[in-house]
């Protein structure tokens, strides 16, 4: 779900990251109904790159390639337990470390 938010310097949006392809410096933001938002590692504001389940806040503008997210921000990171893309009860995997 996606939330508009008002500070002093405009509206900005509120949602979390859905995916994150750190090898490529991209990835997407939630869009409830809608599609999803890209966002690129070039318009991260201090940071390098996303977790899956961090709340960002953004400017969003369309783009010929569809919703592009601007000047994001991060606000918290989520911390998972046992989440599908962490190792859940620390067994070993047998393909190495992934990411």
């Amino acid at each position: 779900m996606v939330f508009l938010t008002n500070s002093n310097k405009g509206d900005f949006l509120q949602t979390v990251v859905k995916k994150w392809f750190r090898e490529k410096d991209y990835g997407f933001l939630e869009n409830g109904q809608g599609p999803d938002i890209k966002v690129s590692k070039a318009d991260l504001v201090n940071c390098q790159f996303l977790k899956i389940g961090a709340t960002v806040e953004f400017e969003c503008h369309p783009d010929n390639q569809g919703l592009m997210a601007k000047k994001v921000k991060l606000l918290s990171q989520k911390k998972f337990k046992n989440s599908r893309n962490r190792n859940p009860g620390g067994k070993k995997s047998p393909f190495g470390v992934m990411t």
